[in-house]
């Protein structure tokens, strides 16, 4: 995947030079931080998107712990991949990663193929090009799609709520996505994840709830968070009134 620029924050000398070797023989642009002070020194202050297309982290960081890397991160770019790495096997680490913006987990010790794999269908999703490590998005555009006080621009990728922009990760655009492009459907949290992922549905329910949560959290200062309707047993639909 020439052209694609990875950020590798790990603090095991060991482990990140060799994963940075595997996906260098893979043609991917790697920066290594050893370090979450490092990293964020890396990723630079200010506004707009940040000069990688994936980021690849672990959670143990001298520093600043990867937890506070991540929402580092997501409040700089909402659509930059973040791929964690950790020894932390719990189920409860998973989800506290999700709704701080993760968008996924991979546990130690792990495959280098796998991390390539996952990697490689983050910037599918997000649109990125294999040759040149820029896109446009994760779906084909349309119209502009507009419910009740809401408004999204599948080409622009831009979301807002009585007016006001919302910053969403691609997960979350892509199921508001899914949600507005059928306003009076139940979707079962099957469907919601391969809409919004792309791929078979993998994961446990607490995956698609968490996004959707979040996606409630960021619309509560614009009044708007309850068109989220939760049907109990089923899944999600829009509330038309």
């Amino acid at each position: 995947m020439p052209g694609v620029r990875v950020l590798i924050v790990e603090d095991d000398a060991d482990i990140n030079q060799i994963v940075a070797t595997h996906l260098a023989r893979r043609g991917m642009a790697c920066t290594q931080a050893f370090s979450g002070s490092e990293a964020r020194l890396l990723i630079g202050g200010g506004e707009g998107a940040l000069p990688f297309d994936i980021v690849v982290s672990d959670l143990m960081l001298p520093g600043m712990p990867g937890e506070e890397l991540v929402g580092l991160i997501r409040e700089r770019d909402a659509r930059v991949p973040i791929i964690v790495i950790s020894a932390r096997t719990a189920a409860s680490d998973r989800i506290d990663l999700l709704k701080l913006g993760a968008d996924d987990y991979l546990t130690k010790p792990f495959d280098l193929d796998e991390l390539v794999a996952r990697i490689e269908v983050q910037l599918r999703h997000r649109g990125v090009s294999a040759s040149d490590g820029t896109g446009d998005g994760t779906r084909p555009a349309g119209p502009t799609l507009r419910f009740r006080a809401w408004e999204l621009d599948p080409e622009a990728r831009t979301f807002s709520a009585d007016g006001r922009g919302v910053e969403l990760t691609r997960i979350e655009f892509n199921i508001l996505q899914a949600l507005m492009e059928h306003p009076r459907r139940v979707f079962s949290k099957q469907e919601l994840f391969e809409r919004a992922w792309g791929e078979p549905y993998t994961a446990d329910d607490n995956t698609v709830n968490v996004h959707v949560s979040n996606i409630r959290a960021k619309l509560r200062a614009t009044g708007t968070e309850a068109y989220i309707k939760t049907v109990w047993g089923m899944g999600f639909k829009l509330q038309e009134s």
